[in-house]
C-alpha cells in the first residue's frame, strides 16, 4: 500500500507541475477490488487536460519507470482517465468534473491530504 501512495502522490506532483487545479487523493481501496487510489484534478480546457494527461504519462514513464495500462478520453480531452492498476488517475474539466461529482460519488472513501511543494527558489546573490 505505501507503494501505491508514493505512487499517487508522484501522479499529484506531476499534475501540479503543470498547474493542475484542485487536486485530490482518495483512497478507495476499501470501496472497490480493482484499485486503490483515485487521482483527481481539474483543468482549465481541454487543451490543458491533455497536457495535464501527457505531463503524467511522460513524468511517470522517464522518472519512475511506470506505464499506464490504458487510459481514455484523450481524443476528446473533457475527462481522461489513466489506470495505473493501484492508482487510477481522473483529469476534468471543471464542467465534467462538477457534473460527474466522483468526490461525492464516493464520499465514504478517507481523502489523502496533498499539498504541492513550494517552488525551488535560487538563492539570493549577496549584494
Amino acid at each position: 500500500m505505501e507503494e501505491s501512495l508514493r505512487l499517487a502522490e508522484a501522479i499529484a506532483d506531476a499534475l501540479a507541475d503543470k498547474k493542475a487545479c484542485d487536486i485530490v487523493i482518495l483512497e478507495v481501496d476499501q470501496l472497490v477490488g480493482y484499485t486503490s487510489y483515485f487521482v483527481i484534478c481539474t483543468g482549465r480546457s481541454d487543451r490543458q487536460v491533455k497536457a495535464l494527461a501527457d505531463q503524467v504519462v511522460r513524468t511517470l514513464r522517464t522518472d519512475y519507470k511506470v506505464r499506464p495500462l490504458g487510459s481514455e478520453g484523450t481524443e476528446r480531452s473533457s475527462w481522461v482517465v489513466i489506470d495505473y492498476g493501484d492508482v487510477v488517475v481522473h483529469i476534468f474539466r471543471q464542467d465534467e468534473r462538477d457534473f460527474y461529482d466522483l468526490e461525492g460519488l464516493w464520499r465514504d472513501a478517507a481523502q489523502i491530504p496533498y499539498a504541492p511543494a513550494p517552488p525551488v527558489l535560487p538563492p539570493q546573490a549577496a549584494h
